[in-house]
């Protein structure tokens, strides 16, 4: 389950201008040195964020989410948004620090001007930077839930 959930991200999917299903969403993984887990007001943009800090490993690429799909879940009383587990694959293990977690985004332009930042999942444990690959399996109960208080 995401750590952040950026708060222009929410009103966003609440007003229907970010369709996590059928949005272009990626993720991009995230160094130490990220402010993604701390900051949630004002943020609108990737450019926004102080400091986003991704992995400058060799061979790094962000990746785009597969089969993202949204299941109401009557039992615990909320909505779950879910995607195939993701793998930042053909890094060459030499980023400067451990990676922290994943900066979920709705791709628009490629730039961080335009793309919008929706929520960042930190891992339970940093990951080495001498990592040459990073899974990310997503929570079983989905990545994102919006649930009744």
């Amino acid at each position: 389950m995401a750590s952040n959930i950026f708060n222009s991200a929410l009103n966003s999917i609440l007003d229907q201008s970010l369709d996590l299903v059928n949005d272009d969403i990626r993720a991009r993984l995230c160094m130490t040195n990220t402010t993604c887990d701390t900051e949630k007001d004002g943020i609108d943009n990737i450019s926004d964020i102080t400091t986003v800090d991704v992995c400058d490993a060799t061979g790094y690429a962000d990746v785009a989410l597969a089969n993202e799909a949204i299941a109401v879940d009557d039992a615990n009383d909320r909505s779950e948004f879910d995607a195939d587990n993701v793998s930042f694959t053909g890094l060459s293990g030499d980023a400067t620090r451990d990676a922290q977690g994943v900066l979920l985004y709705a791709y628009v332009d490629g730039t961080d001007a335009n793309d919008i930042p929706v929520a960042f999942i930190d891992f339970t444990a940093d990951i080495t930077s001498a990592a040459t690959q990073v899974d990310v399996p997503w929570d079983a109960q989905g990545i994102l839930q919006l649930s009744q208080a």
